[in-house]
This record gives structure tokens, C-alpha cells and sequence, in this order.
């Protein structure tokens, strides 16, 4: 088997990383929706005295986040 040379190595590490790559982009982006849906729900269970700790349970987000959406009012 000949020996890679350094370009090829980079471009069989990048060709390796793409396919997953791609895929943990396109569920961020989903994650960013799922999370601006869940903004109003945060919102109203506050509004009812859900605490943010078992909001933060429900949600997997984190407590900070829920901190933010009581603020921000949503």
C-alpha cells in the first residue's frame, strides 16, 4: 500500500467527518426550533408556579435557560 501524503490524510479525515458532521448541523438546527416551541409551554408552566428546577427536568434544559424565558417574559 503507498503512503498517504499529508494533503491526503487531511482529505480522508474530512471526508470522514462530513457525514456526521452534516447530521449534528441538521439536529442543532431542529434542536433550535424544538426550543423556541418550547419557549411559550416554559412560559405558561411558570405562570402556574411549575418549578424551574422540575421545568429544567421536563425539558433537559437548563436551569439558566429557564431563568432567561422567566425574564424575557415569554
Amino acid at each position: 500500500m503507498a503512503q498517504m501524503t499529508p494533503a491526503e490524510m487531511r482529505a480522508a479525515a474530512e471526508a470522514a467527518l462530513t457525514p456526521l458532521g452534516r447530521k449534528r448541523i441538521r439536529l442543532l438546527a431542529e434542536l433550535d426550533k424544538v426550543e423556541e416551541e418550547l419557549k411559550p409551554l416554559v412560559g405558561a408552566a411558570l405562570r402556574v408556579e411549575v418549578p424551574e428546577r422540575r421545568i429544567a427536568e421536563l425539558t433537559a434544559l437548563a436551569r439558566g435557560t429557564v431563568r432567561r424565558i422567566k425574564e424575557s417574559g415569554d
